[in-house]
């Protein structure tokens, strides 16, 4: 049970951080979009930054995972194909909902019922892609 207190207690800070920065605005989204604004591009680099030091900390101090196991960093086939489509699905999801994975629970916990509607798509289109993944490029 401490497990999940600790879990939900990082995505309570998680949604805080996204919704007190604005990462989780429909209009910060849209100004990105229209390239009118360096807002999101600020917290999107900082945090490919961070993710960029935090791994080359794991891998060149052996930092173990909570249960004192390995970290298990494997590395990903190179792809064109599988990175321009899922990219640009992304990005088209993105833009036309106006929030991406993370911020659509964030908007939950806001108070915005109508994500759900946004939510019940992106399950509907990860099943949908268990179901097609054997036959995509991979």
């Amino acid at each position: 049970m401490k497990k999940y207190t600790t879990y939900l207690a990082i995505g309570v800070f998680f949604g805080l951080v996204m919704y007190k920065s604005e990462a989780a605005s429909w209009f910060r989204i849209y100004e990105m979009f229209r390239f009118d604004s360096f807002h999101m591009y600020g917290i999107i680099g900082s945090a490919l930054i961070l993710g960029v030091v935090g791994i080359q900390l794991i891998k060149r101090k052996n930092i173990k995972a909570l249960g004192g196991r390995d970290m298990q960093l494997n590395q990903k086939q190179p792809s064109f194909p599988r990175y321009l489509i899922g990219g640009i699905l992304f990005g088209l999801g993105w833009a036309l909902a106006g929030a991406c994975p993370g911020p659509m629970y964030v908007l939950i916990g806001a108070g915005f019922p109508t994500i759900l509607i946004v939510i019940s798509g992106a399950l509907i289109g990860t099943y949908v892609y268990g179901l097609l993944r054997t036959r995509l490029p991979h």
